[in-house]
């Protein structure tokens, strides 16, 4: 029995050696040098791509990156990455990937086992009032997607403010 707890202790600290924690995700804050809640032009390569509405109720802006910077990870192609920005801060990275096991395999080394969603069919990491990634695949590619919770929680709060200054005008 004492066999048998030593081996299960044994298995149990190199598992969770062998990936790191999910502490890592926010101190990374992003995809590669580009942070989110960092301010939009402070990423080299960006250009503007459109207008938009963010879930039918905020006014945001559609980045485009082309920078050599960004065209890799690691020996990983990576086919675009673009950036949704509210008042000039990124709230979210997207980066395109074709399909390759080698990248998931290095978000788990880096973040730890991801949690899968049979709702969204997508696996994502997600640091609760701070950040979340989402790894979502088709047969051709893959879509990383970095969300900034606290700029999400300010676009409500800024809806809120207008809401509050129109029901003070009557």
């Amino acid at each position: 029995m004492t066999k048998n707890l030593a081996g299960l202790l044994f298995l149990f600290s190199f598992l969770t050696a062998a990936g790191q924690d999910i502490s890592e995700l926010p101190r990374r804050n992003g995809f590669k040098d580009i942070k989110l809640g960092s301010p939009v032009d402070s990423v080299k390569g960006a250009s503007f791509k459109k207008d938009f509405t963010e879930l039918k109720e905020f006014e945001a802006k559609l980045y485009e990156v082309k920078n050599p910077a960004y065209e890799k990870i690691g020996e990983a192609e990576v086919n675009g990455v673009e950036l949704k920005v509210y008042k000039g801060l990124i709230y979210e990275i997207i980066v395109t990937t074709p399909k390759d096991p080698r990248i998931m395999r290095a978000l788990e080394k880096l973040y730890g086992k991801a949690t899968y969603s049979i709702r969204t069919e997508a696996y994502y990491w997600r640091v609760p009032e701070q950040i979340s990634l989402v790894y979502k695949g088709n047969r051709k590619e893959v879509t990383l997607t970095y969300h900034s919770y606290p700029l999400i929680k300010k676009m409500y709060a800024d809806k809120k403010k207008k809401l509050e200054q129109i029901a003070e005008d009557f």
